[in-house]
């Protein structure tokens, strides 16, 4: 095979079932490939990792010198910032989130998590199979973030198109013409970001505990999001809070399914279910690929990536890199010494990670009593288009 194509292999669609040859074959291969197209994809850990850290690696796509066949109007998030203007507008996106400012903002959430949980169980359907994604797995981070927000429950149906076409615009298409996906996403981006600022406008003066209250209600003017970075941080966390999270819950189900050796031993074991979500995300881990840019020439392992060209980091393949984890694709609920790149790393280190940690830990303990006696009704499942957030479109399952 050559290696100057796996980019493009292990992103065409066929392959979303099991990337994972895929990427043993870029880590042997490897671990810094230089494709075709002039890009270059990366499947080490150590130099994944060593690149997250790297202040010369941008995550703005602008840094790139290569022409983009879209160019539209979409403001950025900090999400595709650098520092020092990444750092400030995530500082104040976290200031009514979490620490330091408001430490148990999402601790506090654990309660209504696990009732959100148990309402959407109650409510499962007992005359077909369960569909895993659109009867529990989307529904409940999705009432998450908007009750974290402050979005109306009425409101969270209209998300679904809103974030369909704003993830297509994120997904990696080697040699595909994304512009009318790019177009459907700046259209539905523009809508979500109006929405959620005239839901915020309709809060200033009048605040209740929620992020968009705090967001349009800060005191002090040094401290102001702009009307633009209020509209697209919180379109930023109304996306990623639910997406990543959806996908975490459903691989887990999938592979718990997959073993049911890993459902009796948590049966036994419930207080290791966190441990067990860390292997989820080492092993099955919602978001696969990060793009990043070089601002200067940069040798990796021999390899120059330089000035201006798309990086491929393969996050998926570096969690199953044999330098750092012994047996890697052996899913171990027990294993120690995880310290994997789920969530990323460096200063783009998931924000919303300490929330997607307890709804995959709620979500999956209340389910373990009904997958004990669960089976898929087809595996693989029918997976998303996606391949940078690759997880299951469905996953029925009879109970």
């Amino acid at each position: 095979m050559d290696p100057g194509t796996l980019l493009a292999r292990i992103t065409d669609y066929a392959s979303r079932p099991d990337p994972y040859p895929l990427y043993a074959r870029a880590r042997a291969a490897g671990p810094v490939l230089r494709q075709d197209d002039g890009s270059f994809l990366v499947g080490g850990y150590h130099e994944i990792a060593a690149l997250l850290h790297d202040p010369r690696m941008s995550a703005d796509e602008r840094a790139r010198t290569t022409p983009t066949p879209y160019e539209g109007n979409r403001d950025a998030s900090f999400l595709r910032l650098d520092d020092p203007e990444h750092h400030r507008l995530r500082t104040l996106a976290m200031r009514p989130f979490g620490p330091p400012h408001s430490p148990h903002r999402v601790d506090a959430m654990r309660g209504e998590i696990a009732r959100i949980t148990e309402e959407l169980l109650a409510q499962l359907p007992v005359d077909r199979p369960v569909d895993i994604v659109d009867d529990f797995a989307y529904p409940l981070p999705v009432i998450v973030i908007c009750r974290l927000l402050g979005v109306p429950r009425e409101d969270e149906p209209r998300f679904r198109a809103w974030s369909d076409a704003l993830v297509a615009t994120a997904d990696i298409r080697p040699g595909e013409d994304t512009t009318e996906a790019e177009r459907a996403g700046d259209r539905a981006g523009a809508e979500l970001r109006q929405y959620l600022l005239d839901l915020a406008e309709r809060r200033r003066g009048r605040p209740a505990d929620d992020m968009l209250s705090a967001f349009v209600n800060e005191p002090d003017p040094s401290l102001r999001l702009t009307s633009r970075e209020l509209a697209v941080t919180a379109a930023l966390l109304l996306i990623a809070g639910h997406e990543t999270t959806v996908n975490l819950i459903t691989n887990g189900v999938l592979t718990l399914l997959r073993g049911p050796e890993h459902l009796r031993r948590l049966s036994r074991e419930p207080g290791l279910l966190p441990v067990a979500v860390e292997e989820l995300l080492r092993y099955e881990p919602p978001v696969h690929l990060r793009e990043r840019v070089p601002l200067v020439d940069i040798e990796v392992a021999g390899t120059t990536l330089p000035a201006g060209t798309s990086v491929m980091l393969a996050l998926a393949s570096g969690n199953r890199d044999s330098r750092r984890f012994p047996d890697p694709d052996r899913f171990d609920p027990g294993r120690a010494d995880n310290e994997h790149l789920g969530f990323g790393s460096g200063i783009h280190l998931c924000y919303g990670a300490p929330l997607a940690r307890i709804e995959a830990q709620t979500a999956l303990g209340a389910l373990l009593p009904r997958l004990r006696t669960a089976r898929l009704v087809e595996d693989p499942p029918p997976y998303r288009q996606n391949a940078m957030l690759r997880g299951p479109r469905h996953l029925r399952v009879r109970l």
